[in-house]
């Protein structure tokens, strides 16, 4: 039975201070119903580097008050050396950032106008936070809710993905060389915002050379891997991904690893909260998150617990959309667990194509830019970021195609590719999607994987291949949900490089294929939803004046003289005024990834970042600009950041480092 939650007045802090216990100050915004004070409250935490002042006021707006008018104190907190908090930040996810969120919920837990009980939510980095947090065991925190999270650092986050370095770690590495170096609001710090904005830009860490120098699997991404012992999270865990997003398969792993209550939904969303999110159909996500804090904030016994372990939306196939605004589909659920227990269909690879076994006799060697429309690792701008048709690398690619299916196929779980193959180079990588093939030819990208082949047996401690050697190799495509109508076709691409996916071996290497099969774990087909969410509901949008409007670039240029390609990107998020308290924020983000096809050490990847911020006479901004190249050898790395007062240089850094490569 779920309680009716009446709404109750509420009042918002913009500066409420969290003093740590080496006296650090951080900064709270915090939505709370006003008579909290004589009827306290459960506490929520959302606790990021990502600014709450200017960075995530969009969907704060939207959610955060909603929550607090249903009874609860919504605690948005700036980490340590961003926005408007002191301190410094070194890294993402250290020990510090972890044990100051400890204290943080032991604090929220002692206020008079909390009822002692604290929840944790996020998406992204505040995702990861909160399943590491919960690791942890604070005693105040009864149970959290993580949206595009991971449970393994090293395997699947932004970094490396099958041993392969994904050139996101440059690309978000960009993001953060940006976000956190810039100022706090002196209209919240006062006459303390310029020494603190120098403090932070003197210690600013350029994180992609910090990530760069941990090729392996080694303590420093154990650290915050809850995979490594998911034993330790006991607090019940909503966990919430979507198809559009890189992190998918976490939802998955966590309903089949944790051993505490864990529901798990995969929409087919982009990097977004699910009530706001594309493609739709958007879910009534705040009601979904007010049921699961008000069963373990509250005890309300409304059964939560009782509901699917696994609720998942099957795409029906269509022609790809590098930006979806709806997908067709329907909502599957599943009782117990995810989708270990669906049987698994082996398709195998021959020199037919794809399905009954056959002799294999396969070379594959890709032009180096084999990949241009793969789109990004992960939608996080809601621009033409999905992957596109998928003809032009299949060109390119060595293809497996089955006859048209007799049936409809409901792919959802994450396929295995099984082979047998030989290098001609000590080391080697292979990419391979999952296609499907729509009668008039075009080809939509269904699921993909990589794997660095020297990471065959351990993403701790790579080998070397013996050119000429057969080996057996086994690796999954990521988790899927998706609809391949009957007379249509499955399609198999298999090349040696996935440029601008991940950064290419030093040398180009040969293939040969001995054998291959594709397993597919498949669930019955249905007609209707097995699952109804609420529609999505929301506060109020962020009251803002447009100064400038957000615009999203992506386009591919080939020199004819020099045979390089190019994938440039610009991403303008505007610049807008804040209504309520004047601040003026916005930023530009520009890459650029260049490949020639027969070079590997021809590849260059370039970042470059405005970001501005003010209030009326006053301007500030940074200037943020790095790239990196590579030889056989080493990768070299180099970073630079300008911060302007008034169109003033105050400040200037430029970094460069050179970092052996090891089996990349």
């Amino acid at each position: 039975m779920t309680q009716k939650n009446t709404l109750r007045e509420i009042e918002e802090l913009e500066d409420m201070g969290i003093t740590l216990s080496d006296g650090t100050r951080l900064s709270a915004r915090v939505w709370r119903p006003v008579d909290a004070g004589d009827d306290p409250v459960p506490a929520i935490l959302e606790y990021l580097p990502y600014r709450k002042r200017d960075g995530t006021c969009a969907r704060d707006a939207l959610s955060h008050p909603w929550m607090a008018k249903r009874g609860y104190a919504c605690i948005r907190v700036d980490i340590r050396g961003n926005g408007d908090s002191q301190g410094l930040m070194e890294d993402e996810y250290t020990q510090q950032e972890l044990d100051d969120a400890v204290e943080v919920i032991h604090w929220l837990a002692k206020q008079p106008w909390c009822s002692g009980a604290v929840g944790m939510m996020g998406i992204s980095w505040g995702g990861f936070n909160a399943l590491q947090v919960a690791a942890m065991q604070p005693a105040p925190l009864k149970a959290i809710i993580t949206l595009c999270s991971t449970v393994d650092r090293y395997a699947d986050d932004i970094h490396f993905k099958g041993g392969c370095l994904l050139n996101e770690n440059l690309g978000w590495g960009a993001t953060m060389w940006c976000f956190s170096s810039r100022p706090p609001d002196p209209a919240l710090v006062g006459d303390a915002w310029r020494e603190m904005w120098l403090e932070r830009l003197r210690a600013q860490p350029f994180l992609p050379e910090t990530w760069l120098r941990h090729q392996t699997r080694d303590e420093y991404w154990q650290h915050g891997s809850i995979c490594e012992d998911f034993s330790a999270v006991k607090t019940p865990t909503l966990a919430i991904s979507g198809w559009g997003d890189s992190y998918m398969n976490t939802v998955p792993h966590l309903v089949d690893n944790l051993q505490t209550v864990v529901k798990g939904i995969n929409g087919p969303w982009i990097h977004k909260y699910p009530h706001f999110a594309i493609p739709g159909p958007r879910i009534g996500f705040l009601q979904e998150a007010l049921r699961w804090w008000d069963r373990w904030l509250k005890g309300i016994e409304n059964g939560v617990e009782d509901e699917p372990d696994y609720r998942a939306y099957v795409m029906d196939g269509i022609a790809p959309e590098t930006k979806s605004l709806f997908r067709p589909g329907r909502w599957i659920a599943e009782q117990t667990g995810s989708t270990r227990h669906f049987p698994m269909e082996t398709l195998h690879l021959s020199d037919d194509g794809l399905g009954p076994k056959g002799p294999l006799t396969a070379q594959v060697s890709t032009p180096l830019h084999a990949g241009m429309d793969c789109g990004e690792y992960g939608s996080f701008w809601a621009g033409p970021e999905l992957p596109g048709d998928q003809r032009l690398d299949d060109a390119l690619s060595v293809t497996f195609d089955s006859a048209p299916l007799p049936q409809r196929m409901d792919i959802v779980g994450a396929p295995r590719l099984r082979l047998r193959l030989s290098a001609d180079k000590p080391q080697a990588q292979i990419a391979v999607r999952l296609n499907h093939v729509l009668p008039d030819g075009t080809s939509a990208r269904i699921t993909w994987g990589v794997l660095n082949l020297t990471h065959r047996d351990s993403h701790a401690a790579p080998q070397a291949l013996e050119p000429g050697r057969i080996y057996d190799i086994a690796f999954d495509l990521d988790h899927i949900g998706y609809r391949v109508p009957a007379g249509h076709r499955l399609r198999v691409a298999i090349s040696s490089s996935y440029w601008p996916m991940i950064w290419p071996a030093p040398e180009r290497a040969t293939l040969t294929l001995d054998s291959g099969a594709l397993d597919l774990p498949l669930r019955p087909s249905g007609e209707t939803d097995e699952w109804v969410f609420p529609p999505e509901d929301a506060d109020p949008p962020w009251k803002i004046r447009t100064l400038r409007e957000e615009s999203n670039i992506r386009r591919t240029e080939i020199d004819k003289a020099t045979g390089h390609v190019r994938l440039s990107i610009i991403d303008d998020a505007g610049l807008v005024e804040d209504l309520e308290h004047g601040a003026r924020s916005g930023t530009i983000a520009r890459e650029d990834w260049v490949i020639h096809p027969d070079d590997p050490l021809s590849a260059r990847g370039s970042c470059h970042w405005t970001a501005e911020t003010g209030r009326g006479d006053l301007s500030l901004r940074t200037e943020t600009r790095c790239e990196m190249w590579s030889d056989a050898e080493h990768f070299h790395l180099k970073a630079a950041i300008e911060a302007y007062e008034n169109d003033t240089l105050i400040y200037e850094n430029v970094k460069a480092s050179k970092i052996r490569r090891n089996m990349l």
